[in-house]
């Protein structure tokens, strides 16, 4: 073992020299290897180096091309912009020359327009003085004539009129919705009748004066209001509606309807109707005059199948209903209602109320033309009584109602808020006292009659039966007779048939010459009510040309100096 250990050890010092060899020889290659590695870094740094420039030398000439051609090409660029900066400027230049051209024009031409406008004023201002000049004195030919004021109002198309269309569609004859009545100015209304068939005919007719569909209340009253002056100068005034079922009749004369009372409202100033504002209207004259020297009654009476209702008669709890009465000739001559009530009012709204009652007794009755058709004639009449005193008087006033009523108001100044003349029939028996009162007092009356007249209708149209029938009868006989009495008085007849209807006989005095008297006609526009509107046209043509004479004046009374 000692042996083989040596030997052991031999052989390591043996390995020990080889190894320390291998390693020197390991450390000379190592640092080969690091040359080496020097050697290929440097070649490649000479090699990068050489690309680098190749890239350069080719960027660079790559780049002198560019900027060669870019150069160029910047030339032919300014070269373009400055040719077409120069040919913009041109237009530019050439576009203001045409603007001041046209400014110069366009001055010349306000100038123009300026004079125009001015000459057109001038020559507008000049009509409307020659027109106004016109209506005056052919107010003033109305007047000595007596002739009857026609005004005639177009309503607009409402829904009803396409409802109303479909339900009588077996009249194939008619195109529902279709306008045909127009106003062309303030006087004349043009009607296209077509049938079919037949070429289209354009027909015009002449009034006083035309309201177009837009036209409003105010200005419908504004041609109303110079009448109510004329009622304190002691003229009677009587302004009616005439037209067919629907025409606007009711909205005209008294404004829109609140549905649920059959009532109207004066809270919408706007929408009244002539009643309500000439009540206004009235109300305010008489505040311009003395105090204590005018007081105003109202009688709301209704005419329903050729009867009369005094729709403002109170049972004896004072509940308001109608009650019939009869109209009678007077020996002078006037048309009277015995027993008809009469209220004192003091302002419009008491007016109102009063007249609200009274609607809410008018008859009504829906048909397929108008679903809130009146079935009556609805004369409402303002009585303004004047007072005068004086030791004698010059002048003597027919008065207008009984011997009975006269007594009653001339025995008291002030009446007392309701009169009716049932409670009038010892007042025939003067006493001492009211004999010296009527001896230093006299009155005149003057009356303002407001009436809404039924709409005629056509059976067919309508489609009523039954009662309702009988009330469409005996409205077109009334308003027939209305016609017969103006065509008796145009044709100065010896005989005028008042008495054939009720409403005429009530309506005596006004159409006869002893007020001042307007008819409002009222038409739809629609193909389809064509006949009834060339009917009412036809009425208020005839209507014209009838000639009362002169309108009376009620004569106040004048104090004598000489007693």
């Amino acid at each position: 073992k000692e042996e083989r250990i040596v030997v052991l050890e031999t052989e390591n010092a043996a390995l020990h020299l080889k190894l320390a060899e291998f390693q020197g020889l390991a450390g000379r290659s190592t640092n080969e290897v690091l040359q080496l590695y020097s050697a290929h870094g440097q070649l490649q740094k000479l090699q990068r180096s050489s690309v680098v420039n190749q890239l350069h030398g080719a960027l660079k000439k790559r780049l002198k091309q560019d900027l060669k051609s870019l150069h160029s090409f910047a030339l032919e660029l300014s070269r373009d912009f400055q040719r077409q900066s120069k040919t913009y400027l041109y237009q530019i230049l050439t576009a203001v020359q045409g603007v001041q051209l046209q400014n110069e024009a366009m001055q010349m031409f306000q100038i123009k327009a300026f004079d125009l406008e001015q000459s057109l004023q001038e020559v507008t201002e000049r009509y409307e003085k020659e027109k106004q000049k016109r209506r005056a004195l052919h107010n003033s030919l109305v007047e000595l004539r007596g002739n009857i004021r026609v005004h005639c109002r177009i309503r607009p198309l409402l829904p009803f009129d396409t409802a109303a269309g479909h339900l009588i569609a077996q009249d194939g004859q008619r195109n529902f919705s279709e306008k045909v009545a127009y106003a062309v100015d303030d006087e004349t209304v043009l009607v296209k009748c077509s049938r079919p068939g037949h070429a289209s005919i354009n027909k015009t007719f002449q009034f006083e004066r035309v309201y177009n569909a837009s036209e409003s209340q105010d200005t419908v009253f504004a041609d109303v209001a110079p009448l109510l002056t004329s009622l304190l100068d002691g003229y009677n005034v009587c302004i009616m509606a005439y037209g067919q079922t629907g025409s606007g009749k009711t909205y005209t004369m008294l404004g829109p309807q609140l549905e649920e009372y059959f009532s109207y409202s004066i809270e919408d100033e706007s929408e009244l109707g002539i009643i309500p504002r000439a009540t206004q209207e009235v109300f305010r004259l008489i505040s311009e005059k003395p105090p204590g020297s005018y007081w105003v009654e109202v009688s709301v009476v209704e005419v329903y199948n050729n009867e009369i209702f005094d729709l403002l008669a109170k049972d004896s709890c004072g509940k308001v209903f109608g009650v019939k009465r009869d109209v009678v000739t007077t020996r002078e001559g006037k048309s009277d209602v015995p027993l008809l009530t009469y209220e004192t009012v003091e302002n419009a709204s008491e007016f109102l109320h009063l007249v609200n009652k009274g609607l809410q007794l008018r008859v009504r009755h829906p048909t397929l033309v108008h679903a809130h058709s009146s079935r009556s004639h609805l004369v409402v009449t303002l009585t303004i009584t004047t007072i005068v005193s004086g030791d004698n008087f010059g002048n003597s006033w027919e008065d207008e109602q009984t011997s009975q009523r006269l007594n009653k108001e001339v025995s008291c100044t002030f009446p007392q808020k309701t009169r009716d003349n049932t409670s009038t029939s010892s007042s025939r028996a003067s006493s001492p006292a009211q004999l010296e009162v009527t001896e230093k007092i006299k009155q005149v009356k003057t009356r303002l009659q407001l009436v809404d007249l039924a709409g005629s209708e056509s059976v067919g149209m309508s489609g009523v039966t039954g009662a309702a029938l009988r009330e469409t009868s005996f409205i077109n006989r009334s308003l027939s007779a209305l016609a017969d009495v103006l065509g008796a008085i145009a044709e100065q007849r010896s005989h005028v048939p008042y008495r054939n209807s009720k409403l005429t006989h009530l309506l005596q005095d006004s159409i006869g010459g002893d007020a001042k008297l307007l008819v409002m006609l009222c038409i739809s526009p629609d193909q389809k009510y064509l006949t009834e509107s060339m009917q009412s046209l036809g009425f208020g043509t005839r209507a014209r040309q009838v000639q009362r004479g002169q309108v009376k004046k009620k004569n106040f009374p004048v104090p004598s100096k000489a007693k």
